[in-house]
C-alpha cells in the first residue's frame, strides 16, 4: 500500500511538487508568524521583567508600558506611607523628538528616574556613570539608536524637544515594545522637556515591598489610597500575561458562541437522517486550535502599533 501511494504521488510529479510547496509555505508562514509574535512579546515585557519593582502604579487603563499617561507625582508620598513598602519612586516613560545631524527628526522613548541603579535600570551593559545624569542636561542613548539615528559617540550633542543635551553614556540591549530607540535621563529634566504634560506629573510609581510582606495586601491598600490609579504586580503587568489573558478570553468566548449552537443543532441534523459527531477529544482539539489562532491573530495588532510613528501619536 505504501508503494502504491508513492507511485501514485510520483506519477504526476508536477502536482506532487505543487502540493509539497504548498505545505512547506504553510509551515514557513506559521513558524514565521509565531516566532515574530513571541519576539514582540519579549520586547513588550522586557521592561517589566528587568526593573526591580514588585508593584507598578499606573494611570487608569494604561495598556502598555510604552503608552503611558500622566498623573500627579505627589501621589508617590501616599505610596511610601503604606505599611510594607520598602521604597517607591516616580518613573517617567515618554516619547520625545530628537533632531539628527542630517536635519531630520526622529522619535525616542525616554525613561527618567532620580536613581536608576537602585531599580536595575538600564539593564544589560552600559558605558558611563549613571549618577552623572543628575548633574546636567545629559542622556544615555542605547546602541540600537545607531541603526536609525546614525552613529554617535560619547560627548556628542543632540537636540531633544529643542533642548541641547549631551550624550554621556551608551547602553546595550535596552528594547522597547514599539522598537523605538531608548534613552535614559534625569527625572526633572524629563519634566522640563515636556513641561506641558509632565510638569508636576509622573507616569508610573515603582514600588519595592519589604521582605516577608504580602504583596497582594500591599497592592490592595495602595488601591484604596489611590482610587484613580491602577496597581499591578510584576506578573500582572508583564505584557505576555496580559496578551495571553486577552487571547484566552477571546478564544473562550468565540469557542462558546460557536460550540453551543453546533451542539444544539445536532437533533435537527439527526432528524434529517444525518449524524453530527462531536467527540470530546475533537472538541478539545478545536478549543486548543482556537486559542492558538487567537494568539497568532493578535500579531496583526502588534504590526499596526509597531508601524505607527510615536511622535505623531504623542505630538501636541
Amino acid at each position: 500500500m505504501v508503494d502504491l501511494a508513492l507511485k501514485t504521488l510520483l506519477h504526476d510529479r508536477t502536482r506532487f511538487a505543487i502540493t509539497i510547496a504548498g505545505v512547506a509555505f504553510a509551515v514557513l508562514l506559521v513558524l514565521f508568524q509565531v516566532g515574530l509574535f513571541l519576539g514582540l512579546l519579549d520586547n513588550a515585557s522586557v521592561t517589566v521583567e528587568h526593573i526591580d519593582a514588585d508593584l507598578w502604579v499606573t494611570s487608569k487603563n494604561t495598556p502598555n508600558v510604552d503608552f503611558s499617561h500622566a498623573f500627579p507625582e505627589s501621589r508617590v508620598d501616599r505610596v511610601r506611607s503604606v505599611p510594607g513598602v520598602a521604597r517607591a519612586d516616580n518613573l517617567i516613560v515618554s516619547f520625545l523628538n530628537i533632531d539628527l545631524p542630517s536635519g531630520s527628526q526622529e522619535s525616542v522613548i525616554t525613561y527618567a528616574l532620580e536613581d536608576f541603579e537602585r531599580w536595575g535600570i538600564p539593564w544589560g551593559s552600559w558605558e558611563g556613570n549613571l549618577s552623572d545624569l543628575r548633574r546636567g542636561d545629559y542622556l544615555f542613548l542605547d546602541q540600537s539608536a545607531a541603526k536609525r539615528f546614525g552613529p554617535f559617540a560619547l560627548g556628542d550633542y543632540r537636540e531633544v524637544n529643542r533642548e541641547r543635551l549631551r550624550i554621556i553614556g551608551r547602553t546595550c540591549g535596552a528594547k522597547s515594545f514599539t522598537t523605538t530607540p531608548m534613552a535614559f535621563l534625569d527625572f526633572r529634566l524629563a519634566q522640563r522637556l515636556n513641561a506641558q504634560t509632565l510638569r508636576g506629573n509622573t507616569t508610573y510609581i515603582l514600588v519595592k515591598i519589604a521582605p516577608g510582606v504580602d504583596a497582594p495586601s500591599v497592592a490592595a491598600e495602595i488601591r484604596r489610597r489611590l482610587p484613580f490609579n491602577d496597581v499591578h504586580t510584576r506578573s500582572e503587568w508583564a505584557a505576555y500575561a496580559i496578551l495571553t489573558r486577552q487571547a484566552a478570553v477571546s478564544a473562550l468566548i468565540g469557542y462558546a458562541l460557536g460550540a453551543i449552537p453546533a451542539l444544539l443543532i445536532r437533533p435537527a441534523v439527526a432528524r434529517g437522517g444525518l449524524q453530527l459527531i462531536l467527540q470530546p477529544s475533537f472538541m478539545a482539539l478545536v478549543l486548543g486550535g482556537t486559542v492558538a489562532f487567537c494568539i497568532a491573530a493578535s500579531l496583526l495588532s502588534f504590526n499596526k502599533v509597531a508601524g505607527i510613528d510615536p511622535g505623531l501619536v504623542f505630538r501636541t
